[in-house]
C-alpha cells in the first residue's frame, strides 16, 4: 500500500524514476477499484430505468487517475533509461501497448542516469560484514 501512497504524492512529478513495485502496485489497486466501480454500474444500468451515477462515478475516476497514471508511467520508463516521449509509442497499433507493457517489466538501471538516482540503490549495496578473526 505504501508503493501506492507514493505514486498518489508523486502525482504531477514527471520527472525521476520509478520501480517497478510503484508502478504495478499502482495499476493493481486501480484495476481493483475499476473492477468494483464496474461490478457497482453493471447492476444500475440492467434496469428498466438506468442510473448514470454510477457511470459517472467510473468517468471520474477515469480521470482524476489520468495524470497521476500518466506520470508514474513516464518515471517508469526514466527507471529503465528511455525518455517519457516513449509513451506514445502506446498509440501504434498492434504493438505499441505490447512494447510499452515490456518497457515496465523491465528490471531499473543499476545506476545513476540523466533521470535521477537508482531508487534500488540502498538494497544492491552490499552488506558490510564482520571481519573474520583467525
Amino acid at each position: 500500500m505504501s508503493w501506492f501512497v507514493l505514486a498518489w504524492q508523486r502525482a504531477t512529478d514527471f520527472s525521476g524514476r520509478s520501480r517497478r513495485k510503484e508502478y504495478w502496485y499502482f495499476n493493481l489497486f486501480n484495476g481493483i477499484v475499476f473492477l468494483f466501480l464496474i461490478l457497482f454500474a453493471v447492476p444500475f444500468s440492467a434496469q428498466e430505468k438506468p442510473s448514470m451515477l454510477p457511470l459517472g462515478l467510473l468517468f471520474a475516476y477515469s480521470l482524476v487517475i489520468m495524470i497521476p497514471g500518466l506520470a508514474v508511467t513516464i518515471r517508469r520508463l526514466h527507471d529503465i533509461g528511455k525518455s517519457g516521449w516513449w509513451y506514445f509509442i502506446a498509440f501504434v497499433p498492434l504493438v505499441g501497448g505490447l512494447v510499452l507493457f515490456v518497457f515496465t517489466l523491465l528490471d531499473s538501471e543499476p545506476y545513476a542516469n540523466q533521470w535521477g538516482l537508482d531508487p534500488k540503490a540502498a538494497e544492491r549495496a552490499p552488506m558490510p560484514t564482520a571481519p573474520i578473526y583467525p
